[in-house]
């Protein structure tokens, strides 16, 4: 349990990252967000995670790209039934793939981009079944509540605390390297200069 709630939601951040330098925009608006709605005396904390909507559609959308169990956990048919025209006996072992549910161009406008703002105005309610990163239904994930947190405190601090960019301007592959769990085939190396201003004042 401890591994599978660390290992994951450290890969979930490294996919994060590796998104919002690639897309340095989509970094500059969520720094401005923490800026605005948290300012620059003080941490962000779990009571500001309501403020921050476009920070929590970040990290859906890297979810949805770059989940981290692309298949999700196996189930087993509890009875004979039809899945996409084929008959799956009762026992069979199934599988469900994430990855491609949520790149798949019939439920996701232009799904090969990274887009948060594709978040903005969704009900979660329309998103079962599109977007599963943890499973759904009664087999769900039960450590999706503390990795959101995890998720959410962790990355909104490396935004409100440090300026990102590549080494040596380097491009970042987003190759995956497929096995149980989606990590990067390269590991993210990327250089970090802590902001002064807000650094001054939480040491002060």
């Amino acid at each position: 349990m401890a591994i599978a709630g660390t290992k994951t939601s450290a890969m979930a951040l490294e996919w994060a990252m590796s998104n919002l330098v690639k897309n340095p925009h989509v970094l500059k608006k969520a720094r401005e967000m923490l800026d605005a709605q948290v300012g620059q005396d003080r941490l962000m904390e779990e009571s500001d995670f309501s403020k921050l909507p476009y920070l929590q559609n970040i990290i859906n959308e890297t979810f949805r790209l770059n989940p981290t169990n692309p298949l999700l956990v196996p189930h087993y048919s509890s009875s004979d039934c039809t899945i996409g025209g084929y008959h799956v006996p009762r026992g069979t072992m199934v599988l469900a793939n994430a990855w491609a549910i949520q790149r798949d161009p019939t439920l996701w406008e232009d799904p090969s981009s990274f887009r948060p703002e594709r978040f903005d105005d969704v009900q979660a309610n329309s998103l079962t079944y599109k977007l599963m990163p943890f499973g759904a239904g009664r087999r769900a994930c039960p450590g999706e509540p503390l990795a959101l947190r995890v998720i959410t405190l962790t990355l909104g601090t490396l935004i409100q605390c440090f300026d990102w960019e590549t080494i040596s301007g380097e491009e970042i592959s987003m190759k995956e390297n497929i096995a149980i769990s989606m990590s990067r085939a390269v590991p993210l190396e990327l250089n970090c200069k802590s902001r002064p201003h807000l650094i001054s004042k939480i040491l002060a």
